[in-house]
C-alpha cells in the first residue's frame, strides 16, 4: 500500500486555486473551535438561503444572545459564512467542500502528538500492487505505515452515493490483503440522522467505513486505538 498525488488535472487546478483562497482556511480554522450551536449556524449561513446578518442573529438566539454581545469567533465565523454565501451558487458549493476537507484535516492534526503516526496531507490517491488505481483521490489521508487513514468529505448527506462508499470499502478490503489495517470513514457536516438515512437506503457495503456527521466532529480528534 502506498500514496500518490493526485493527477493534475483541470479539475484538480481550479480546486486547487478554490482550496488555496485565505478564505477557506479562515473559515475552516474558526469551525475548528466552534461550538455545536455555531457549527449549525455556518452550516446554514453557507447554504446561502439568506445573506443578511440581522436575520441569522435572530434565527440562532443561542449564538447571537439578545441583549448579550455574542463571541467574536461566532462573529467572526457569521462574517466569513457570509462570504461564502456570496460567491454564487456553482463557487458556494466549491468553497463549502474545500472547507469541510481543510476542517477535517486541521482537526486530524491536532490531536496529540502521539496520535498522529503520519502526516495528514490532502488529495492523495491510494495504491495497491496488482491493482487498477482510483482515478478519484481521497480527500484526506493520515499517512501512518502502521495505522494509514482515508478520509472522504462531504458537505451534505446527498453527497453520499454508492461510488464514494465503494472507494472507501476498497481501501479498507485491498489494505486488508496486505494484512494492513486502514480507517476508512466518510466526513459529513450535516446531521447524523439524515447521513443515517442516506446510508440505509445504499446498498454499497459500509460494514467497515465510519460515519463522522456534524455532531461528530470533534471525534476527529481522538487518538485511534
Amino acid at each position: 500500500m502506498r500514496f500518490q498525488d493526485a493527477a493534475r488535472d483541470a479539475r484538480a487546478v481550479v480546486y486547487a486555486g478554490i482550496q488555496a483562497d485565505p478564505l477557506v482556511a479562515r473559515v475552516a480554522a474558526l469551525l475548528v473551535d466552534a461550538s455545536p450551536a455555531e457549527r449549525w449556524m455556518a452550516r446554514a449561513v453557507m447554504n446561502g438561503e439568506r445573506t443578511d446578518a440581522g436575520t441569522w442573529r435572530r434565527i440562532f438566539p443561542t449564538v447571537f444572545p439578545e441583549g448579550a454581545s455574542a463571541s467574536a469567533g461566532a462573529e467572526e465565523l457569521l462574517a466569513g459564512s457570509l462570504e461564502v454565501a456570496n460567491r454564487g451558487e456553482a463557487a458556494r458549493s466549491q468553497y463549502r467542500g474545500a472547507i469541510v476537507e481543510e476542517l477535517t484535516a486541521r482537526l486530524l492534526a491536532s490531536r496529540p502528538s502521539a496520535g498522529v503516526a503520519g502526516p495528514v496531507k490532502r488529495e492523495r490517491r491510494v495504491l495497491f500492487d496488482g491493482v487498477p488505481a482510483e482515478i478519484h483521490p481521497y480527500d484526506v489521508t493520515v499517512e501512518s505505515p502502521d495505522r494509514p487513514e482515508v478520509y472522504d468529505c462531504k458537505w451534505g448527506s446527498r453527497g453520499i452515493n454508492a461510488d464514494v462508499l465503494n472507494q472507501l470499502d476498497d481501501a479498507r478490503s485491498h489494505a486488508a490483503d496486505e494484512e494492513i489495517s486502514v480507517r476508512v470513514a466518510i466526513v459529513v457536516f450535516d446531521a447524523r440522522r439524515s447521513c443515517q438515512i442516506r446510508l440505509d437506503r445504499s446498498t454499497a457495503n459500509r460494514s467497515g467505513t465510519r460515519l463522522v456527521a456534524l455532531e461528530d466532529m470533534n471525534d476527529l480528534r481522538e487518538t485511534r486505538r
